[in-house]
This record gives structure tokens, sequence and C-alpha cells, in this order.
């Protein structure tokens, strides 16, 4: 079989995750795929949506780890959506890092299915072993933050609740600010101070409320609740005064991920920097169409995921540009927020930590 290089490869790789179907995972396939490398770059479109093309921007080491950690939080979801009783998993999943070699990863019985992605996504927790077998390829600096990152999601996970004030965000920062901070010591090559993890946080809190807001009613159907309002019901006006809320918070944190980019600003020509304004630009992406749903004209021309590619590209050259582009999204959030969504709300609720 012909190997191309990272460089070359990169390019298919994008191209898979804009091609495949994610609602129709050829399982078959993808079962049947024992080499680690192939199955890990296989299966991570059918995994990471926006996260795929984000970390396809890195050099390949960095893309390879970013890949690996992905796919173990992933894991991660996957107990949390599918097993009734998830909290035994996500511990079990951390702690078989406790060994040199991970062990077997704990299976799921009875999983709750709903669609054919869960299928897919339950495919890949029985063939993990596959990913291990890469993980055991990366550096020992990489193997030590992914650890850290599957303990600390884990135990954020374990702790999810909705019962007060904050439990939404504190939520929020367990599943992807975890990952975000990891993401960054990654492209970094040190360890975040204080504030440079304050933000990263922040950052995760705006990103995963996408995650939430876009599927209230799917969790409501697998009997998962972020918010304490829908406890009480779930009708219509509920989940759109929830959803509003949601959008409201997010949106306020954009000045975080501004922030975040002026991390970036080292070296010259930086990859992460490209990588990290494309997570932006799907995300404003997604929270210009959650407007849209809620009944307001948005602030966003509509770009395809091409066009978005097209336009982070020149940030690998330019920190100037990197930051013209975010200071951009941040203004159309803040300009929405000031002339669409009330200055206090039930969001009050969300915002408070």
């Amino acid at each position: 079989m012909i190997t191309f290089p990272f460089f070359l490869s990169r390019f298919w790789f994008l191209w898979r995750q804009y091609l495949t179907d994610r609602d129709r995972p050829d399982l078959d396939h993808l079962r049947n795929l024992t080499d680690p490398d192939r199955f890990l770059w296989s299966m991570l479109p059918h995994a990471a949506r926006t996260f795929g093309p984000c970390m396809l921007l890195l050099p390949q080491h960095k893309a390879k780890a970013a890949a690996v950690g992905y796919l173990y939080c992933r894991c991660l979801d996957t107990y949390e959506d599918l097993a009734p009783e998830p909290g035994p998993l996500l511990k079990a999943f951390a702690q078989r890092f406790d060994e040199p070699t991970p062990t077997l990863a704990p299976t799921l019985s009875s999983p709750r299915i709903y669609d054919a992605r869960d299928e897919g996504h339950l495919l890949l927790v029985d063939c993990i072993d596959r990913i291990d077998a890469v993980y055991a390829t990366l550096a020992r600096s990489h193997r030590t933050a992914i650890v850290r990152c599957v303990n600390d999601m884990a135990r954020g996970m374990q702790d999810r609740s909705c019962s007060n004030p904050g439990d939404l965000l504190t939520y929020c920062r367990a599943v992807i600010g975890f990952p975000v901070v990891f993401a960054l010591e990654l492209l970094l090559e040190r360890d975040l101070d204080r504030d440079e993890r304050e933000t990263s946080m922040r950052v995760g809190e705006m990103v995963q409320l996408a995650n939430v807001s876009r599927d209230i009613e799917k969790d409501l159907e697998r009997g998962v609740v972020y918010d304490r309002r829908l406890l009480e019901s779930n009708d219509g006006d509920t989940i759109h005064a929830v959803r509003k809320d949601m959008l409201h918070a997010a949106l306020l944190r954009a000045t975080d991920y501004r922030r975040l980019m002026e991390i970036l600003r080292q070296p010259r020509i930086h990859l992460g920097r490209a990588s990290a304004l494309l997570m932006l630009l799907f995300t404003n992406r997604y929270y210009d169409d959650c407007a849209r749903r809620l009944g307001y004209d948005g602030w966003s021309t509509v770009q395809s995921t091409l066009g978005l590619f097209a336009k982070v590209l020149p940030a690998t050259f330019s920190f100037r540009y990197a930051m013209r582009v975010a200071a951009n999204v941040e203004d159309d959030m803040a300009r929405f927020c000031r002339t669409s969504l009330p200055p206090k709300s039930d969001a009050d609720s969300i915002q408070q930590r």
C-alpha cells in the first residue's frame, strides 16, 4: 500500500471530512480497518464534525495527538449518551490509563442506541485498542497531556447536575474546557498560566453551549436535562426560552475567544492559529443558525465549509489578519446581543458561577 507524507494526506483527510455522511456510517468498513493509523483517520470524520478539520490543520505529530485525545474524549461522551448509568463507566475508562499500557475499555451493556451515529460511536469504543496502538507511538509529553485531559473530563462528567445556578457552565468546562486547555498546551508546547487557563475554560463554555443548545430535544428523549426549567416543563415555549438563554450566554464569551487567539501570537507562521480561527468560525456559523432558528435575522452571511477554510488559511502567516477576523466575529455577536437579546433574562441562571 502506498503511503503519502502527511502534508499530502492532509488534503485527502480534509476532503473526506467534508464528504463523510455521519448519518449513515459504513460500519463494516470501519470495523475491518485493522491498521491503527487508517482506523484513526477514518473514524475521525464520524466522531468529530467540526473539531476534525481543525485538528487536520495542525502539524502531523500534533494532529495525531489531538485526534487520539479527541477520540478518547468521544468515548467518554458515548458512555454518557448511551449508558443508563454512565458514572462507573466514565471512571473505569479514565482508570485504564493508570497502567503503562491502557487496559481494556469497559463495555456498555444494553446501550440506548437511537440512530446510526450512535452505532458508529459504539464501534469506536469496541475498537479502542486500535487508538491505543496509536497512543503508544506518541511522545511521552503528549501521552501525559492526553491522560490528564481524559481524567479531568471524566471527573467533571460524573458530577453533572442541573440543580444549582452555574451547573451547566461547570459541565461545559469539564466537557470542552479541559480539551481546550489540552489543545492550547499542545500548540504552545508549555503549560498555561492561570489567566490563560481561565480564558480556555470560558472558551470551552462558549463552544459546549453550542452542542447543548443544538441537542436539547434529542437529550430530552434520552432523559438528559441540562437546565432545571426543563425538569418542570419541556414544551416548545420552555425549550425556546432555554435555547435563547444558552445563545445569550455563549455570545457573551466571544471576547474570551479573541483573548485565546492573542495567546497564539507567536511564532510568526503558526498552523494552530488557522486551526483555532476555524473553530471560531464554525462556532459563529452555528450560533447564527441558532439565532435564525429562534426567529431572529442573525448576523452572518452563511458560508460553506470550503469558504471557511479559504478564509482562515491567511491566519497561518498573519497574526494581525487572525485577530481582525476574530474581532469582526466578536463585534457581530456583541451587536446582536445589544439589539436583539434583553440585557437581563432567565439566562442569569446560566451566567452565574
